[in-house]
């Protein structure tokens, strides 16, 4: 199972209790967002990629809180999946009980949505449920069939200099990982195209999977030893270093990378590839939801930077016992 990939095993770690006021969060409207959750992403397809026989996943997803004391001035979050050239969200059904008194939806750096709610008071004995009922289409991503035009971006803009940078567990300033760069850079290949499967390989080669504790890719890199986590934060800090915007992308119990490169006409793609597991490179032969992508978030609700963003609940509690909070993601048959 991986470390991040259960709702219910993340609740237990983000479950607290205490005051709003620290969390600066205004009053939601709780019409504003009816069909939100089901918006286009801003991000547009890929010309060079094809997006072929897509399978559709129904799942459920939200917040169940049961709670044997009485909880006021009570603020969650809960990511949901959003579009993406290779993926269509559907909201098919929701639950929401009368006791939620206002939500919304918000977007974090532009690879994760969020549904926030309220509640002004939970009476003790409560069970409360907000979940949504999602119907995902998902398409296996085709590579390109041209290659050799493509070039690693001149000039990057606010949004792709997001991926050029470090991130937590990607250190890509970490002096190994440099001295690893340099020694691939100085290997000739005919185009941006090689030197990303160059280090894609390299990634391959000198990692070998190990299921194990979170570490930062250069450890992964010294030990030579990772899962698909420190797999594919090394290529992307080896990326990053060539100066080529990459990204973690998270599935359920699973995450790969995407790069970023541009055509001869300057418009730019993401590719994908499998750091961990059967080589898939430039294409992606995967059915499970997208959760999100990006690495390198700003929450809110917290004072550091994360990689993922998992679920969070705050309240005031009206005794000793402790609410429980139980975040669903789960896979419906309909």
């Amino acid at each position: 199972m991986s470390r991040w990939g259960q709702a219910g095993l993340l609740n237990r770690r983000h479950a607290l209790c205490g005051g709003l006021a620290s969390l600066g969060v205004c009053a939601l409207p709780a019409v504003a967002a009816q069909d939100q959750t089901d918006e286009k992403s801003d991000e547009s397809g890929s010309t060079r990629l094809s997006f072929e026989t897509p399978q559709v996943q129904n799942w459920r997803i939200g917040l169940v809180l049961k709670t044997p004391v009485t909880c006021t001035d009570v603020f969650a979050t809960f990511p949901v999946p959003m579009n993406w050239p290779e993926q269509k969200v559907t909201v098919t059904g929701r639950t929401i009980d009368p006791q939620v008194t206002a939500w919304d939806t918000r977007e974090l750096g532009g690879g994760v949505k969020q549904v926030m709610l309220k509640m002004a008071r939970v009476p003790a004995g409560s069970t409360v449920e907000m979940t949504f009922n999602i119907a995902i289409e998902r398409s296996r991503i085709v590579g390109p069939t041209q290659t050799d035009d493509l070039v690693i971006p001149a000039k990057v803009g606010r949004d792709l200099r997001f991926f050029l940078s470090s991130s937590p567990y990607i250190d890509s300033s970490n002096a190994r990982i440099k001295a690893a760069w340099r020694e691939l850079a100085a290997e000739e290949v005919p185009n941006a195209w090689a030197r990303v499967e160059q280090i894609y390989d390299f990634v391959r080669d000198k990692v070998k999977y190990v299921e194990g504790s979170l570490k930062n890719a250069s450890q992964a890199l010294r030990e030579g030893r990772g899962d698909c986590e420190e797999m594919t934060s090394l290529f992307v800090a080896l990326c990053r270093n060539a100066k080529i915007p990459a990204r973690m992308v998270w599935i359920p119990e699973h995450c790969y990378p995407e790069f970023y490169l541009e055509d001869a006409s300057g418009k730019g793609h993401w590719f994908p590839c499998q750091a961990a597991g059967t080589r898939q490179f430039g294409r992606m032969d995967e059915y499970r939801p997208v959760l999100q992508k990006g690495d390198r978030f700003k929450v809110p609700e917290k004072r550091t930077t994360t990689r993922y963003v998992s679920e969070f609940f705050k309240c005031d509690k009206k005794g000793k016992s402790n609410p429980d909070p139980n975040f669903i993601r789960e896979l419906i048959d309909v």
